[in-house]
Order: structure tokens, then C-alpha cells, then sequence
């Protein structure tokens, strides 16, 4: 069984090898619109109390999660002070209703003494390692009000240590790190959070007010998306419905998300190009507003000016932006050489895809400029050239200018998006030359060689699938983990999150294991987790203790399925204490 198991994951490997070859016939399909796994790490110590005393932070971070995609970001949250109060791993929107838990989860922060960056920044990285998804760009928002303030048990050497262990860690995992200083008593320390963003390849933003957080959280949603936050024309209200025009400039939107950002209540209408008044909310509109912001998400809008109908509350300052989310990408039409020689002339052919097709919105490329970026990794100079753009593709050449290895990609950028191909590697470096002719010329396409490859990856993929099959049904196991938080219902007060895997469990685990066997947890020795259908978990519940999800009460001495991210309230008799659980994969 263990050979059959081996040769199944020798195949399984050596299809990936071909997949990953270029220009394979396995070449994995073009992405769609980006997909973000984004944690927000929030400071709550009692400073925020006068920093932030309407809790702006907290509506920041709720414009985020509506900012985020109707289906497919995944969003975690972290709240700290010297210590992680509250935790919510990263969770995957698939509908409205996981962005109301997400929103729900903001809203009851509490805050609490000291202040230490390092603990939100490591626990930020820990969530990302433990729920990232492959495919999906990742990033860290991490707010503070000031500098640390530490508990007397702690020094600021440890402290230090912690941080740049975190910050080492999300610069080898490509985590960009986007920092906010909330700089209301003018004692910011901006040069760590500054050297943070910095080495990680993330942005610091600072601001003396937590009315501006709101949009610094756009700001950063635009800007990991490589799109661009288009501001429209604000106004002071005056009671009555004023008007905001809001170009929908091609057909290759997939969103449009307008923010309002008021203190007071603000009444929206909305009228398509044609003047037709929409329902706010409908199938193609989004509608979610808080203390802070109106959000209204365009699905899929149709090309043209749209008219944006607001009544504010008289004199309230309102200030509207608009975020575009595109389905766009830049491709190259042919492989660039991998070797060239000093003095060549490559040429340059790329264009713009939507929806995995080349474009054919002639709007795309209306007013946007395309340029050659080629990075010198001998001397690390980049430098950028001008392409020639139509709607019919981009052109242009590059003379190879010393014998040194480089990197090219080719950007294009309009008033709405900024986009860059792949990039691509070419050595002209001593004994990797190669004639002008080759270095612009096509790679042939060797079919004898990959049809070998497909009849023996056929026979291979088969073997795996059925060694696969059979090890799964002699092995069955668990999969994912489990995040336990334990909470005093009397003081309120919560443990940090523990992560439990279980996959070193075979068969069926006891919720009393989980809790490392602590006497007082002993009642929960009759709630037994065992494998289910499908990756999920089956509950069963054979003690007096009681079990609620969703806030209701449930039966599970039969049985009671869990699913990815579905979270459970143990509360046991007798003990002023209750355990939550959330199941991940």
C-alpha cells in the first residue's frame, strides 16, 4: 500500500512539473479578477478610546470587507494590545451573509491596556499561513494609534525580536504589509512602521484623524489591486437630493464600488445611463452602510455616465469615491528568449485579456499608455520605455544594452488600473548568447514530444488517482484544524487562539484532548469529533454540555455535521466558562 501511495505521488508530481513547463499544453488557465487573502490587524488599547473615540476604525474596517469582492476574498481579523484579544481566522466570502458575521465580529471589539505592534503583526502572519489560499494575493492592514506600550513583564528588546521575526517572515512569504498611524497625539513612531511596510513591500499611510481611515482603507484595497481610486465630486449637503456623475468608462468592469463617506445618514438613488432608475439593493446592486459610510457595489455596469442622487443631512460634509474592479490582464503574444547578447533587438508583442480572451473592448485601451519595464539584476536599475498601444495590441522593441541578466515585463496604465505582465528573465550574461535572429524569433512547439508526454501522463494520472483512492479508504483520516478559543463569562476576558490540528488523529478525538485534559474541561470528554463526508466533521454529543451555533441551541447526540468555517459555542455546567470553536481547513 505504501509503494502504491509513493508511485501515486511520483505521477501526481511529474504532472505538475509538465504543467508548470511553458507553453505545455497542460498551462493552467488565465486568472480572472484577482482574488485577495487579506488580514486586518487592529489596534484596540484604551489610547484608541481618545484617538478614535467614535470607533471609526471599526467602520474602516467594515467598508473593507464591503469594498472586498461578492464572492471569493477571504478576510481575517486580528484585535491586539500587548496580547490578542479577539481572532477571527480568515474567512471566505461566498455571500452577504459572511460579510455581515465578518462585520458583526468588528463590532463587538473591545479594547483594553498596553500596546505592543509586534504581537498583531506576528499573530496577522500566523492567520495568513494557517488559511491562505493558493492563487490569492495576500496582505496585511496593520493600524496603530502610537507607540508601544508595555507591560512591565515585557521589554521592548522582546518586543523588537518578535517584530522582526514577523516581518521576515511576511517578506519571505511575499506578504505586503500596509501600515496605518493613527497620529492624533503627535507621537507617532513613523519610522518603524514606515521600515515595516517598507521591507515587506507594503505602504505606510499616516493621519492625524480617524475620520480619514475610511478612505486610507480604499486606498489600500485599490492599491494592492493595482487599481486606482477615482474621486468624484464631493459636496456639502443641504437636504436635498444632489447629483454625482459616474462614468462607467468600458465594458470590462466586473465592479464599481462607490463609497460615501458622511457622519450622518445619507438616502441614495441611482440611475443607469439611460436614466432608468435602479433598485438599491437588487441583484446587480449591493447596498451596505454603517455610522461612517454608504457602499454601493455596480455589478457587472454597463458603459456610460451614471447619475449618483444623494440627501445629506444639511451642511455635513459627504466625499464620494469610486473604486473599479477589473477583469484584465497582460499577456505576452510570444515567450521572450531566455538568452540574448549585448547589442540585440527583441521584439515586443503583448496584449490585453478579460475573462481569459483577449479584449476586445476597444475602451480598455482608450487613453491608457503601455511601456517596457526592464530591471538590470546586475546593477538592479530598472528603467521604463514607451510601447506603442491600439486597440488592436501593443508593440515595441528592446535593444539589449550590456551583457548582464535582466528582467522585462510590459505595464499598461489607464486612469482606472494598472496592470503588468508575468515578468520574464533573459541572460545576455558571457556564454548565454544567442544571434538577433533567435532572440526575437518564435520558440517551435515540439507536438511528437508533448503527445508522449499526455499518453504517458494518462497511464501515470490513472495509477494515481486509483492509489490515492485506495490509500483514502484504508487511511481515513481528519482533515484541517480547529481554532479554540476559551472565554470567562464572568470577566469577559479570552484566552489567544490555539490552532489544534487534526490531522495526527485517526478514527475520532475528544473535544477534552483538544483542551490538553484539563480537569476542569473533563465534562467534554463525551463531545467526539470523527471524520466526514467531504472533509467536514461530525460532532457527537454525549455529555451535559451545552452546544450552539448561530446562537441557537442544538441537538447533536445523533450527530451533528461541521463544514469549513462553521463555529461552535461549547458551554459547560457548573464552570463560568464557555469554548468557541471554528473548523478550517
Amino acid at each position: 500500500m505504501k509503494k502504491l501511495q509513493r508511485y501515486a505521488y511520483m505521477a501526481l508530481a511529474l504532472l505538475l512539473l509538465v504543467m508548470a513547463v511553458p507553453g505545455g499544453v497542460f498551462a493552467a488557465d488565465a486568472a480572472t479578477d484577482t482574488k485577495i487573502d487579506a488580514v486586518l490587524a487592529a489596534d484596540v488599547s484604551t489610547s484608541m478610546n481618545e484617538s478614535d473615540v467614535n470607533k471609526v476604525s471599526y467602520e474602516a474596517m467594515k467598508m473593507f470587507v464591503d469594498m472586498a469582492s461578492v464572492q471569493g476574498d477571504k478576510i481575517g481579523v486580528v484585535a491586539y494590545t500587548d496580547q490578542i484579544l479577539r481572532e477571527k481566522a480568515l474567512l471566505k466570502i461566498n455571500n452577504a451573509g459572511d460579510k455581515k458575521d465578518l462585520k458583526t465580529f468588528i463590532d463587538q471589539l473591545t479594547r483594553g491596556p498596553y500596546t505592543d505592534v509586534a504581537v498583531g503583526l506576528s499573530e496577522a502572519v500566523k492567520v495568513l499561513e494557517s488559511g491562505a489560499e493558493q492563487g490569492h494575493v495576500p496582505l496585511i492592514v496593520l493600524l496603530t494609534d502610537g507607540n508601544n506600550s508595555l507591560n512591565p513583564g515585557k521589554s521592548q528588546a522582546d518586543s523588537d525580536k518578535v517584530l522582526g521575526e514577523a516581518v521576515q517572515k511576511a517578506k519571505d512569504k511575499g506578504i505586503p504589509v500596509y501600515t496605518i498611524g493613527l497620529n492624533a497625539d503627535g507621537k507617532l513612531n513613523k519610522d518603524k512602521l514606515e521600515s515595516v511596510s517598507k521591507e515587506t513591500g507594503g505602504k505606510l499611510f499616516v493621519t492625524s484623524s480617524a475620520e480619514d481611515l475610511p478612505k486610507i482603507l480604499s486606498e489600500i484595497y485599490a492599491s494592492h489591486l493595482k487599481l486606482k481610486v477615482v474621486p468624484l465630486n464631493g459636496f456639502t449637503a443641504n437636504g436635498q437630493f444632489q447629483d454625482v456623475k459616474v462614468t462607467i468608462p468600458n465594458g470590462s468592469v466586473l465592479e464599481a464600488n462607490i463609497s460615501i463617506m458622511s457622519g450622518k445618514p445619507v438616502e441614495a438613488k441611482l440611475l443607469d445611463p439611460k436614466g432608468k432608475e435602479q433598485n438599491i439593493p437588487s441583484d446587480k446592486i449591493v447596498y451596505t452602510s454603517s455610522n461612517a459610510y454608504s457602499l454601493i457595489k455596480i455589478l457587472n455596469p454597463a458603459q456610460g455616465d451614471w447619475t449618483l442622487k444623494i440627501k445629506g443631512v444639511p451642511q455635513e460634509k459627504i466625499d464620494i469615491n469610486l473604486v473599479y474592479n477589473y477583469d484584465v490582464q497582460v499577456v505576452l503574444d510570444a515567450q521572450l528568449p531566455k538568452t540574448a547578447k549585448a547589442g540585440d533587438s527583441i521584439a515586443i508583442k503583448a496584449h490585453l485579456e478579460s475573462g481569459g480572451q483577449k479584449a476586445a473592448d476597444a475602451g480598455l485601451y482608450k487613453n491608457a499608455k503601455a511601456s517596457l519595464v526592464v530591471t538590470d539584476l546586475d546593477t538592479k536599475q530598472s528603467s521604463e520605455a514607451p510601447l506603442t498601444l491600439t486597440d488592436k495590441g501593443i508593440e515595441g522593441s528592446w535593444k539589449v544594452a550590456d551583457s548582464h541578466a535582466y528582467e522585462v515585463k510590459v505595464k499598461v496604465e489607464s486612469a482606472n488600473f494598472t496592470r503588468e505582465s508575468a515578468p520574464v528573465s533573459v541572460s545576455a550574461q558571457s556564454g548565454g548568447a544567442s544571434s538577433s535572429g533567435e532572440a526575437s524569433g518564435d520558440q517551435g512547439v515540439n507536438w511528437v514530444k508533448i503527445g508522449s508526454w499526455i499518453a504517458g501522463l494518462v497511464v501515470l494520472l490513472a495509477a494515481a488517482l486509483f492509489g490515492l483512492a485506495f490509500w483514502k479508504k484504508a487511511n481515513k483520516g481528519f482533515f484541517g484544524q480547529l481554532v479554540i478559543e476559551i472565554k470567562d463569562e464572568e470577566t469577559g476576558e479570552r484566552t489567544n487562539p490555539q490552532y489544534k490540528k487534526l490531522s495526527g488523529f485517526k478514527g475520532k478525538v475528544q473535544l477534552h484532548q483538544l483542551l490538553s485534559l484539563a480537569p476542569e474541561f473533563a465534562e467534554t470528554k463525551g463531545i467526539v469529533f470523527k471524520p466526514g463526508p467531504n472533509d467536514t466533521l461530525l460532532l457527537f454529543n454525549e455529555s451535559a454540555c451545552t452546544i450552539e451555533k448561530g446562537g441557537r441551541v442544538f441537538d447533536a447526540a445523533k450527530g451533528k455535521e461541521l463544514k469549513k468555517n462553521d463555529r461552535i459555542r461549547v458551554t459547560v455546567p457548573n464552570l463560568q466558562k464557555s469554548v468557541s470553536l471554528e473548523y478550517l481547513k
